[in-house]
């Protein structure tokens, strides 16, 4: 699926946590706004200027004066994108350069094709995953987690890319600050009994954005997170 040239899809606003990413935000929203008409970065307590690079590059930008974690982050995303008149759809998108916005248009034409509340994105519906070994055993146990507490049978329960209908997205009230906050986004839109799918995306796992915190620590801090909170 993909849409027509110059299509801005002006009900859709694409939501981006940002912390401290001024090396590749510019080049992250000048891609995503290519596509999307409406682009908003929170800027969770940045110190290197990532919030006023990211206005310059075309998005609006809400500031947290302190880093209060990315799923506070998502959670004054998606309540500014819900207060904004005809959004119809949110994009939840990455910082660091590790989504596709190809994988986001295609995602957004199939929740308006097959008129569903959620699509999550997975990269392992397909050949392409780039992740390490223990990052996959990890992510696979947080799935199983997901599974037992959410009752949705997802292949990837923590990826960033998704795309939440306006009112799924209603439904969402996120308490994790952390990594934990992507099974709660799971299990508030699995309790509305709304349809939704899982599409397969492609992540890049570049250098920086390993850098940035894509480690097997990391992934292990998001079983903790799950787990003990």
């Amino acid at each position: 699926m993909t849409s027509p040239p110059g299509t801005r899809h002006e009900d859709a606003w694409v939501v981006i946590p940002l912390f401290n990413e001024s090396a590749v935000i510019g080049e992250v929203v000048r891609g995503v706004k290519e596509h999307f008409a409406n682009v908003v970065c929170v800027d969770d307590g940045s110190t290197d200027g990532s919030g006023e690079l990211a206005r310059e590059a075309g998005a609006k930008v809400v500031r947290h004066p302190v880093n209060l974690g990315q799923g506070a982050a998502l959670q004054t995303g998606i309540e500014y994108a819900l207060s904004r008149p005809g959004m119809r759809y949110l994009v939840t998108f990455d910082a660091d350069g590790q989504h596709q916005v190809s994988d986001a248009l295609d995602m957004l034409e199939r929740a308006r094709a097959e008129d569903l509340a959620a699509v999550f994105g997975s990269r392992f519906l397909n050949d392409t995953v780039e992740a390490g070994l223990v990052r996959r055993i990890v992510l696979r146990l947080a799935v199983w987690f997901t599974r037992q507490s959410t009752g949705m049978r997802l292949t990837d329960a923590h990826n960033g890319l998704r795309v939440v209908r306006a009112d799924a997205a209603r439904r969402i009230r996120l308490r994790q600050d952390g990594m934990a906050h992507a099974s709660e986004i799971v299990l508030h839109i699995g309790r509305t009994g709304l349809p939704w799918a899982e599409h397969p995306v492609h992540i890049r796992y570049t250098d920086y954005s390993r850098g940035k915190g894509q480690s097997s620590l990391n992934s292990v801090n998001i079983l903790v997170d799950l787990v003990f909170r």
